[in-house]
């Protein structure tokens, strides 16, 4: 059997990374993305609120992550001056979440868009 035309297989491909999209609306399902943004928020909120060597656990956290990142091939320094501004972000009380709109109600009770 030939293989399909690499313009067919990303055709295709596409409109199964939709459908999946889709269904993970449809059932208003989280990605692996929102559940680490949330992860990640409630760690350095939790962090600032309930611990008095804050700035140490906030700095070990840095680190790893920092780490991690930096293994993946991301500039050290860089991913330093991001999570600090993320810290800075959710110290004020700033929310990192933005309202998704496709997974609220309308009146009739199914989802929107």
């Amino acid at each position: 059997m030939a293989r399909m035309p690499a313009k067919e297989r990303a055709a295709k491909q596409t409109l199964r990374q939709k459908a999946i999209r889709d269904s993970a609306r449809d059932k208003r399902r989280p990605s692996r993305d929102d559940i680490a943004r949330l992860l990640l928020w409630q760690m350095i909120t939790g962090v600032n609120e309930n611990r008095t060597d804050r700035r140490q656990v906030l700095d070990r956290l840095r680190d790893e992550i920092v780490d991690g990142l930096e293994q993946q091939g991301f500039d050290a320094r860089e991913s330093e001056d991001v999570f600090e501004e993320l810290v800075a972000k959710y110290i004020r009380g700033q929310s990192p979440f933005r309202l998704k709109r496709h997974l609220q109600k309308d009146t009739g009770g199914s989802n929107t868009g």
